[in-house]
């Protein structure tokens, strides 16, 4: 495969996994920002799952809101998923000439690079997309460029890489277990003669990277969920004292923890697999089929 294309493959792929698996991605926002204990009197929870939160987000604000911030989750994709895929590929064939003689561990280092470098980078469009998830008032009305505009008047560069730590510590993880796995299921299914190299092959594979990549990269997804909604929580918040602010990701970790559980950090949990999988599935199955066919 010619060096550009694992680039432009990733970004079409990705957008795409994107677009069909959104809902699901907004009721997970949802459910991992409420039950925050600040210094407010806690109200009862909202959602009770992932099935009543899309049930409730379309029934009450309309089919249009489980799509709230799908612009800037395309945009996000259109950059952080031709990087990644882009970076991850070119570094693996940088190692190991032959995909034959990869290996699990450089694989999974050349994920985190790329997890972390592409991540970073896309971080304001992710900020942008979380804010217009959680349907705060300022944002319902706002275009994509105004609320760009937005959010850099009223909080400064700093605001459009808000919560950019976890942001990347979470594509370390997902894109080190996800790629690498994919990677290596495939190769063993095909090697012991399994399966050959077709969509039952690629449909087991992406499969299996989805669940691992849900299991290992929830606690994070949380923190960055949080940290990415704090100033919301700030602007909507005003019953008498200022609320509790997470100052980095450790202490939103340790505060979720001591407040509300070690299970908080597994919230949003289903959504999340039941989105990565899909996104998954859909992804390397649309990756693959473009490479076969060698647009």
């Amino acid at each position: 495969m010619n060096d550009w294309r694992p680039f432009v493959y990733g970004g079409l792929s990705s957008v795409i996994a994107e677009c069909g698996t959104f809902p699901i991605d907004t009721s997970k926002t949802r459910l991992q920002i409420q039950g925050q204990k600040l210094n407010v009197k806690h109200t009862e929870l909202k959602y009770r799952g992932m099935f009543h939160a899309i049930y409730r987000i379309g029934s009450e604000e309309g089919v249009k809101a489980l799509y709230s911030g799908l612009k800037p989750a395309v945009l996000r994709q259109a950059t952080y998923g031709t990087i990644k895929i882009g970076i991850y590929h070119t570094l693996k064939r940088a190692i190991c000439k032959d995909p034959k003689d990869e290996k699990l561990l450089p694989n999974m280092v050349c994920g985190v690079i790329a997890g972390i470098v592409s991540s970073c980078i896309a971080n304001p469009t992710d900020v942008l997309k979380v804010r217009f998830q959680a349907q705060n008032e300022s944002f319902k009305k706002m275009g994509l460029i105004q609320a760009f505009g937005h959010i850099y008047r009223n909080e400064g560069v700093r605001g459009l890489w808000r919560g950019v730590g976890p942001t990347a510590n979470r594509a370390a993880i997902v894109v080190g277990v996800e790629l690498p796995a994919y990677d290596i299921t495939k190769k063993h299914i095909i090697n012991h003669g399994l399966l050959g190299d077709n969509m039952y092959t690629h449909f087991i594979s992406s499969f299996i990277a989805g669940l691992l990549g849900a299991i290992c990269s929830n606690p994070v997804d949380v923190v960055k969920t949080r940290l990415m909604n704090q100033q919301n929580l700030m602007k909507t918040t005003s019953q008498g004292a200022s609320p509790a602010i997470y100052t980095s990701s450790l202490h939103c970790m340790t505060h979720t923890v001591r407040t509300e559980g070690v299970a908080a950090l597994y919230k949003g949990f289903i959504p999340n697999w039941v989105r990565l999988g899909p996104w998954n599935i859909i992804f390397f199955i649309t990756y693959e089929q473009m490479k076969r066919l060698n647009l």
